[in-house]
């Protein structure tokens, strides 16, 4: 005697309208006297999918006719589901956009392709009818595959396909020997094997099956039908005049080229989807990378059908996060390939566009790419859609990285858009990325000036001061070191960039204000009076001792001296602060620094141009000295400024001057003797090793007789002493 039980629980899918019925069957064989003697155990479930279910639906009777339909439900769980189906009708959707591009990319949504319907409703009871049919003509084995997709689509069917080893094989068997005789074939085929590899699980038997391959040599073949299609279509295009029954076989071959593209497209569109969910395992991936999928792949880009670009894009999105994928798609043109669909009507075509370009601006040669495939006004064009703004903008700020395409961006709206997006920000804190585009855009001569037409200059500035803004004093900062008319308008704020020296802000934030200074050698400014007025020279001198600040305000305060030493009256002012043997220290403390010292030779520089403080420099200090031990620096730039201030400081000083020349001509001397001794020894390693048995004519013979050239061998001398009677010398 055989008992079973069922016991039952009833859940919620919260994502789509549906309920879960999760059961267990327990079946025991009971013996003689009714105890159960051998028992098994199994679990499962069974979706119910309500689909009608709408505001205006009789859920009471609604959970009736589940109850009756669904024998794994008791009529006592009644309550339970009506309760349910009035939680799922009062629900509503989530608020917020979702991502389109994954809706168009849901499994469920790929449909086989019009003409392929039976007329026939399948029934997992009759798998194995539907494999026979597979063993028959291609009639009747596109009849079988198209019964078996019908189950396959349906999740809970999967899993007892898994286990029809036959079915499967027989499957991937008709592929395999059959994919060129039809696409239609073909397409049904893959498109069972896609609907396992939508699930995690059961890509393990897509791999088995090799199902991955076979779709790689279909994809490739297809692209190369498409190719010839398209080039016979073009022959008969020049070959038809405008009318007769010439023309109209054209336009039939025009229809006949469309359906055909169409199917061919379906079967394209399904097995680069499969190959997509079978990419999640990065050994996989790599197997595709190795037979070119991304050049396959970028071929596709060429079509028109936006559900098979979606795809290709999601693809090329997913394999370029990785080096050698990336170098791939730099080989084949996929930027112009990709500049088309920008901009576009369809959202998440564009939406998957900028964020594959986004992976690849990460590349410098790619980002050139870009601005030579005209990509650059469209961008900008992209900043006014809130939509795709973040993305365009991400772009932007990575080709603004390079030197070459910055000044570029003069000659779009770019900027104007930006600077508004900085006003609209008001008081709030605005976007890292935001800022960061403008600081690479300002280190532009043409940009900065475009910056400051207006009151664009104004704005920024009241803007940084008010909210003590660091990032923003950043972009200030580079729009001042450009020359022409832009520095001269930096004179309305040079007081209130000295307030912010003297007023202990942060420090990173007088930084960028010390250097703004710094950077403007402008003549109408007088330097004298804003020492005074806000009483810099203490600062200054102060802040030139070794570690009295961090190295970046130490340094800035170095140029900002630098440029002050410009001014006559400003340089005596310096030098009679004791600012020079702070200087020096500070040289000594910084000399490993090239960037330090550079900067502080350049302040002598500047202060040997004065008369009063070229005699502090030469008669109070050992600056020349120490200039001259520089005099041979490694580095060009030291060298440069070093020679440039000991030229001054010899025309105005004979004893240094002869000191200078002193020590110029014994390093040149030691360069002319090392350059002699390291020749001689090169030449006399040459005469130590180089064999010189070619040079006959230097060596002597024995006696005079015998040849020194080795013509005649040793022997014809004894032979020779034999005649004469002589005997020949013991050997």
């Amino acid at each position: 005697m055989t008992s079973s039980h069922c016991h039952h629980n009833i859940i919620l899918i919260q994502l789509d309208k549906a309920l879960v019925v999760q059961y267990e069957v327990e079946a025991s064989i009971l013996g003689e006297g009714g105890d159960p003697m051998l028992g098994e155990r199994k679990e499962g479930q069974k979706i119910i999918r309500v689909k009608s279910l709408s505001p205006s639906t009789d859920v009471g009777a609604l959970a009736r006719k589940v109850v009756e339909e669904c024998r794994l439900i008791p009529l006592s769980r009644l309550p339970q589901v009506e309760h349910l189906l009035h939680y799922l009708q009062s629900r509503r959707p989530a608020e917020g956009k979702v991502d389109q591009s994954s809706q168009l990319l849901r499994p469920r949504e790929l449909t086989p392709f019009e003409g392929l319907e039976v007329g026939e409703e399948a029934s997992i009871s009759q798998v194995e009818r539907y494999v026979e049919l597979l063993y028959e003509g291609l009639p009747e084995k596109i009849r079988g595959s198209a019964l078996l997709l019908q189950l396959a689509r349906n999740p809970d069917n999967l899993e007892e396909l898994l286990h029809n080893e036959t079915a499967l094989g027989a499957l991937a068997r008709v592929l395999r020997e059959d994919w060129k005789q039809s696409v239609e074939l073909s397409t049904i085929i893959i498109y069972i094997f896609f609907c396992f590899s939508s699930f995690s699980q059961f890509q393990a038997v897509v791999s088995h099956y090799k199902v991955g391959a076979l779709c790689m040599a279909v994809v490739e073949h297809e692209l190369r039908r498409h190719d010839l299609w398209k080039e016979e279509l073009s022959k008969k295009n020049k070959a038809v005049p405008e009318q007769g029954s010439l023309r109209r076989d054209q336009e039939k071959a025009v229809r006949k080229y469309r359906s055909l593209l169409a199917k061919q497209e379906q079967l394209l569109r399904v097995s680069l989807y499969l190959l997509l969910n079978l990419a999640e395992d990065t050994r996989t991936e790599l197997k595709m990378r190795n037979k070119n999928m991304v050049g396959l792949l970028v071929r596709v880009l060429d079509r028109e059908d936006p559900e098979l670009l979606v795809l290709v894009l999601s693809f090329l999105k997913k394999l370029s996060i990785f080096l050698e994928n990336k170098n791939d798609m730099a080989e084949v043109d996929t930027v112009q390939r990709l500049a088309r669909f920008v901009p576009c009507d369809h959202k998440d075509l564009l939406n998957l566009t900028l964020r594959l370009l986004l992976n690849l601006s990460f590349d410098s040669g790619l980002r050139t790419k870009m601005v030579e495939a005209g990509l650059l006004p469209k961008l900008t064009a992209l900043l006014g859609d809130a939509t795709h703004r973040q993305v365009a903008m991400w772009i932007l700020y990575h080709i603004s990285v390079d030197d070459r395409s910055r000044s570029l961006f003069a000659y779009t709206d770019c900027i104007p858009q930006l600077l508004q997006m900085l006003y609209d920000h008001g008081e709030e804190k605005m976007d890292i990325e935001l800022i960061s585009f403008c600081i690479n855009l300002a280190a532009s001569k043409k940009n900065a000036q475009i910056m400051c037409e207006g009151n664009g200059l104004k704005m920024v500035m009241k803007r940084a001061l008010k909210m003590k803004d660091c990032l923003l004093m950043k972009m200030i900062r580079n729009i001042s070191q450009h020359d022409g008319p832009t520095k001269a308008l930096f004179i309305d704020y040079v007081g209130d960039l000295a307030a912010q020296m003297a007023a202990e802000e942060e420090e990173e934030f007088v930084v960028e204000c010390v250097g703004t200074l710094g950077n403007l050698t402008v003549p109408e400014l007088d330097w004298e009076l804003v020492l005074r007025e806000y009483n810099l020279v203490p600062y200054l001198k102060d802040h030139l001792k070794p570690g009295s600040a961090e190295d970046d305000l130490i340094l800035e305060v170095v140029i900002l001296v630098g440029t002050v030493s410009m001014d006559d009256a400003c340089a005596a002012m310096l030098a009679k602060s004791g600012i020079i043997p702070a200087l020096i220290e500070l040289l000594n403390a910084q000399q490993e620094d090239d960037e330090f010292v550079c900067q502080i030779i350049y302040v002598f520089y500047q202060m040997v141009f004065h008369q009063a403080t070229r005699d502090v420099i030469i008669k109070d200090t050992q600056a020349p000295a120490y200039l001259i031990d520089l005099m041979h620096d490694k580095n060009t730039e030291i060298r440069k400024v070093c020679d440039n201030t000991l030229d001054i400081i010899a025309e105005y000083d004979e004893e240094w001057g002869r000191k200078i020349q002193s020590e110029k001509f014994r390093f040149h001397n030691n360069q002319w003797l090392d350059m002699v001794e390291s020749r001689q020894a090169e030449e006399g390693e040459a005469y130590l090793y180089d064999n010189d048995n070619d040079r006959t004519d230097l060596f002597y013979s024995a006696d005079g007789i015998t040849p020194g050239d080795g013509s005649i061998s040793p022997d014809f001398y004894n032979d020779l002493q034999s005649q004469n009677g002589e005997d020949p010398p013991a050997g």
